[in-house]
């Protein structure tokens, strides 16, 4: 029988603004945990419910595997009380104390994204925003 458990992960860095949370979100759901990611004041919060050795697999590529403009510092993790809870989603943040996590410093429109916008045939043609999927970016398109 697996072991279950749920495990809290707070994630500092650059890792607001780059895509993080719908990181975290394939990732959950690849590996079929229950939980949430939410920003706060400091990062990023996880928590994770499900197999053991999942939620391991979980915490192990968060570093090497985060958004290309992310740049993850710290990933500390401590138990909690499991809940029983199913599914995994990406929870509204809060907004309870002085901000201090780190700001990514701005970046250029990827090469994607560019040929996308540029491409009159593309679906995707000056949205009124658009998200780049790899660089994890939010642009809006001034036309």
């Amino acid at each position: 029988m697996a072991c279950k458990r749920r495990v809290r992960a707070r994630v500092e860095g650059v890792v607001q603004g780059v895509g993080f949370r719908p990181f975290a979100y394939r990732l959950a759901g690849e590996l079929d945990l229950a939980g949430w990611v939410l920003n706060d004041s400091r990062g990023v919060v996880v928590e994770l419910e499900g197999d053991s050795a999942r939620i391991d697999r979980f915490l192990t590529p968060l570093e090497r595997e985060a958004p290309p403009l992310a740049s993850v510092e710290h990933v500390l993790c401590e138990d909690v009380a499991r809940t029983g809870e199913s599914g995994f989603q990406i929870v509204e943040s809060g907004v309870d104390e002085e901000p201090e996590a780190l700001v990514s410093p701005d970046a250029a429109t990827c090469a994607d994204c560019l040929a996308e916008v540029l491409d009159p045939g593309d679906r995707r043609t000056c949205p009124t925003g658009r998200r780049c999927a790899p660089s994890a970016r939010a642009w809006p398109c001034a036309a």
